[in-house]
């Protein structure tokens, strides 16, 4: 994701890794600054061998392993479009909580 984010983003702006955990599971977040989507394209990023900017190097698959890797933890990785400014991308990781320790008698 870091590496879409830096390869998409506009000359001269801030790609953002923001992280937080709650009760039920672990966001981690980049934003980037690549103008944004066309209306209704959120979901077609996901999909493997789809490309939408100019820069046609690499294999087109990080964002589809993403979703897929989410998919086998049962967590999600989800595209919020910020029109003309860009995308925030958000893996939700179900967290898993530690079982009791046995009591030592």
């Amino acid at each position: 994701m870091l590496q879409n984010a830096f390869k998409f983003s506009k000359p001269s702006t801030l790609v953002t890794l923001t992280a937080r955990a709650t009760d039920r599971s672990a966001l981690i977040q980049v934003e980037d600054h690549c103008g944004g989507l066309s209306p209704g394209k959120e979901d077609s990023l996901l999909q493997p061998f789809v490309q939408r900017g100019e820069d046609r190097s690499g294999l087109v698959l990080g964002l589809s392993i993403c979703a897929k890797a989410m998919q086998s933890m049962n967590g999600d990785l989800h595209v919020k479009d910020l029109p003309d400014k860009g995308c925030i991308f958000t893996l939700d990781i179900p967290r898993r909580h530690a079982a009791p320790s046995p009591v030592e008698g």
